[in-house]
């Protein structure tokens, strides 16, 4: 009951202030749509600058099949390789192809060489494009081979060749942006509700109301609870509002079941309010709890997989990331997402939310003493 009364306290003060109300309504939506479309490591009109000192029915042939990818663009034509660099140095072109005088005649007969120069100022666009174009020029090179057998009758259809027959799953288009909006919902709803916990308790210090709850006979659980529902049923709402705009605006799959979707947000919440309120009762002013909060929150973004692969990074800093809450569930909403994968799969990313959420509640209830 009296949690009760502290529950209903924080929904009053937040709908009386219209900056909070905006905030967890609109915030969520605006920060998924911008985050959606600046997260996409699709590699598209790429700029290439070309240096054809061959001028061949092979090399325009070659120039003619790049162009017609949708990665690349050949903006920038020129006869002197000097030039290459001036372009790559202006940012007028990621990847500067050059051709050699011989291409052609060299092309389908024996090794024909091409240099390609890429911009690395840009590491992740740059290894994207020459990967592309680097299949794209063996296959030409495949393709002129087999043209050149064929011409002179030197084929063998019985020769046993190797033909890879590829089938991507679950993102067959392997579009990024499936990949990192489930991640951007799971990020906003990380920030949003830990920093509004991470601010409860220091307000009511600041605002001198704390006072008043330490003449009350309420216990530290019960505030605790009092001020975590709350923000519980907020991360809900929202959570609610970017899984709608990731599978209504950004056509993102949604193929597992919804009820263990929304279970495992709630367990994610556990230790997400955990560690907020853990950051409230360890803080004397709202903005030592926000700096507090900034130092917690972008290591976890870093260690959770959501930028760079955890299988990248070092071993013992792998061992790092069994203690950030973030890792567990963006594993299980592209589970969910993406391969409709269930309980049965996915179990036990949700037992090590309950015991990470279990941990830091506790140790923020320890913390929590009714005095000043």
């Amino acid at each position: 009951m009296r949690a009760g009364w502290i529950i209903r306290k924080e929904f009053q003060e937040m709908r009386r202030d219209k900056v909070i109300v905006r905030a967890i309504l609109l915030t969520p939506i605006l920060q998924l749509v911008v985050q959606g479309y600046a997260a996409n490591l699709e590699v598209r009109n790429v700029p290439v600058a070309v240096c054809d000192q061959d001028q061949s029915d092979q090399s325009r042939a070659l120039l003619a099949e790049i162009a017609q990818q949708p990665y690349f663009v050949l903006a920038i034509a020129t006869q002197r390789t000097e030039d290459l660099i001036a372009h790559l140095d202006a940012r007028r072109a990621l990847v500067a192809l050059t051709i050699p005088p011989d291409f052609g005649r060299k092309l389908g007969r024996r090794t024909a060489e091409l240099q390609l120069l890429v911009d690395g100022s840009d590491a992740t666009s740059a290894g994207l494009a020459a990967a592309y174009l680097s299949g794209l020029l063996t296959e030409h090179g495949v393709k002129a081979t087999r043209q050149r057998l064929a011409r002179l009758r030197a084929a063998d259809p019985r020769l046993p060749r190797v033909v890879p027959d590829i089938r991507v799953w679950y993102n067959p288009d392997l579009r990024s942006v499936y990949y990192y909006v489930p991640g951007v919902a799971a990020l906003i709803l990380l920030i949003l509700t830990q920093i509004l916990t991470a601010l409860a308790i220091v307000r009511e210090r600041e605002l001198g109301t704390l006072e008043q709850l330490m003449v009350t006979p309420i216990r530290p659980w019960e505030l605790i609870v009092g001020k975590m529902v709350p923000f519980a049923l907020v991360g809900i709402v929202d959570f609610t509002l970017v899984v709608l705009v990731a599978t209504l605006w950004f056509r993102v799959p949604l193929r597992g079941s919804i009820p263990f979707l929304y279970g495992a947000a709630l367990l994610f919440l556990l230790p997400v309010l955990g560690l907020g309120l853990l950051v409230s009762t360890t803080s004397r002013t709202q903005q030592q709890a926000v700096l507090l909060n900034f130092f917690m929150t972008m290591p976890a973004v870093l260690l959770s997989g959501f930028i760079f692969p955890i299988a990248n990074m070092p071993q013992w800093l792998q061992y790092m990331t069994y203690a950030v809450p973030l890792r567990y569930f963006l594993q299980i909403l592209r589970g969910v997402f993406l391969k409709g994968a269930g309980p049965d799969v996915l179990w036990p990313q949700c037992l090590a939310m309950v015991g990470l959420g279990a941990l830091f509640l506790t140790a923020g209830i320890v913390r929590f003493r009714k005095r000043l």
